[in-house]
């Protein structure tokens, strides 16, 4: 069998080595307009900056690597520019010598992954305005700020890809502004979670310009300001276009292969498209997400991996199928871990969900360990069923291994009353007695089914906006209450609460909060076994409040 595979990054070469190591009686080729393959995208910008410093860390593996272990060939700069599907041939061009010719296929993989968007600006093309692309893009950034010497630069984008440039731009000693149209860096999370983040990139002298679109780029050769459609005007030795992405997808369109309603390659669980004997697999392709059963487009190179990995066995006659994604992500700016899985609570609320909704604000580990460090959980769960929809992390340590928990019970359907009973590994250095992921589960499922209703931050700005007549309860010390309480609260600590509750009208609705919810949920509690009748706990206590309050 002759199988043909355009592009040998994530996907492409994963296909042909999982077909090779099914079986020797394949014959394959690996067409790549581009000069490097099987490389780390997710790695660039660490070589644009101070941690990657060789070039050969990204490109571990040439065409002579993979010929002498699986036996297939690749041939870098080389452009397929058709498919004839009934012929079952494909024309390909040497870039290097221009010549052009026919290869035939008895199978065919479409990997031809995806490209920056590259919006239409003035100035767009000058020499120093960049966008992250591949090894050979991250070259160029990487031998003009080594031979330049940029004191300023501007990223636009707060996509991870954006942060992660702009932290690595900092680490060299750039001064650097982050641009992005929306009203909060990575759009795909919460505001109220990345408000942390921006917080903390203030702390590290990013400057941050949230709804501002990048109108004009101003120089000759080079550029040396970047104009907002506000008419602000931002100094630039340097710019790094990291706006998104798009599935590259014009050859499988020539073929006449369908695309989905992302505007990526259709395929079903075996990545086969709707032409019979072409499959396709990586960032040019749609996935499906494990909670909705929608499509959802989300490249990252793990997932093409995978894809790959599937094809290869479907190719040569094995079972594996694709199941579809969370959209997990994970990423670091400076010593900060972000990280997302499932639905957000935009998201949720779009597609219909009646949601609960926690910020568990937790150590990572006792915080009489030395290097304990806090971080911030937000979870929903579906009010119907108790399932976990979506988490998203914010913090120094520990941030991988709780997101990581949360994608194994939302893909095996897990409760919220199922994370309280986890065996999780327990040691000082390592967790809390009560992981957080733990308390998570515990305050959710309490929200749910026990009566111990939670109430964010937004809920409680807005029931005020209304007039309602909500009496808010500061369960602290008084001297936590002196320093900064919630608008309108009253200071009753939890000591004084049973006492002083019998004051209180017993059908009002009451919110009681402490610091980060624990007291709140104590003293909750307390009023609830009172006999009062509407109670709840402000999600993620007086710390949250005041997050939100800046938002």
């Amino acid at each position: 069998m002759k199988i043909i595979v355009v592009g040998s990054v994530a996907a492409g070469t994963s296909a042909a080595a999982k077909a090779k190591r099914n079986t020797e009686d394949v014959q394959i080729t690996i067409y790549d307009k581009d000069s490097d393959i099987s490389y780390s995208g997710c790695g660039i910008p660490y070589y644009v900056g101070t941690d990657i410093e060789k070039r050969e860390e990204l490109t571990p593996r040439n065409a002579s690597w993979f010929k002498k272990r699986y036996d297939f060939d690749i041939y870098t700069r080389h452009e397929v520019l058709s498919i004839d599907a009934k012929k079952k041939e494909a024309l390909v061009k040497n870039l290097n010598t221009q010549e052009e010719f026919i290869d035939s296929y008895d199978k065919l993989v479409i990997a031809t992954g995806a490209s920056p968007i590259v919006p239409p600006i003035d100035g767009i093309n000058k020499k120093n305005v960049f966008s992250v692309r591949n090894v050979e893009s991250a070259d160029y950034i990487r031998k003009y700020i080594l031979e330049n010497k940029p004191k300023k630069a501007v990223v636009v984008g707060g996509g991870f890809i954006g942060l992660e440039m702009v932290e690595n731009l900092s680490n060299r000693g750039i001064e650097v502004t982050l641009i992005d149209r929306e009203n909060q860096i990575m759009p795909s999370m919460d505001k109220d979670v990345t408000i942390n983040v921006e917080k903390y990139l203030k702390e590290k002298n990013i400057s941050l310009l949230f709804k501002e679109k990048v109108i004009n780029f101003i120089g000759e050769e080079k550029i040396n300001t970047v104009v907002t459609d506000s008419g602000k005007e931002i100094e630039a030795d340097l710019v790094i276009m990291a706006v998104g992405v798009k599935p590259n997808v014009n050859l499988a369109k020539r073929a006449g292969i369908t695309l989905g309603e992302t505007g990526a390659i259709k395929v079903n669980e075996k990545m086969q498209t709707n032409i019979e004997d072409i499959y396709a697999a990586g960032d040019c392709v749609e996935s499906l997400s494990l909670i909705t059963k929608q499509p959802i487009y989300h490249p990252l190179g793990s997932t093409a991996n995978k894809m790959g990995r599937i094809v290869g066995d479907q190719i040569t006659g094995g079972s594996l199928t694709f199941r579809g994604i969370l959209g997990t992500g994970i990423f670091k700016v400076f010593d900060l871990a972000i990280a997302q899985t499932g639905l957000s609570e935009k998201e949720a609320v779009r597609l219909g969900y009646d949601i609960e909704i926690i910020h568990n604000i937790k150590p990572n580990q006792p915080t009489y360990y030395p290097g304990s460090s806090e971080m911030v959980i937000k979870a929903i769960a579906d009010r119907k069923n108790g399932k976990i929809l979506g988490a998203q992390i914010v913090g120094k340590k520990g941030v991988d291994k709780r997101i990581d928990v949360f994608v194994t019970a939302i893909t095996f359907g897990a409760k919220a009353e199922d994370l309280f009973h986890l065996d999780l590994a327990y040691a000082p250095p390592f967790s809390t007695t009560k992981d957080p992921v733990m308390y998570t589960g515990m305050a959710l499922d309490n929200a749910i089914s026990k009566n111990r209703k939670l109430i964010t931050p937004k809920e409680l700005i807005k029931r005020l906006e209304n007039r309602e007549d909500i009496v808010i309860i500061d369960a602290r010390a008084k001297k936590q209450y002196d320093e900064a309480h919630v608008d309108g609260a009253i200071s009753i600590p939890l000591g004084e609460l049973r006492e002083k509750a019998k004051e209180l009208d017993f059908n009002k609705p009451i919110v009681t909060y402490c610091n980060k919810g624990v007291t709140g949920n104590a003293a909750q509690n307390v009023l609830l076994n009172m006999g009062f009748k509407e109670v709840y706990n402000l999600s993620g206590g007086h710390k949250n409040y005041k997050v939100f309050m800046n938002i």
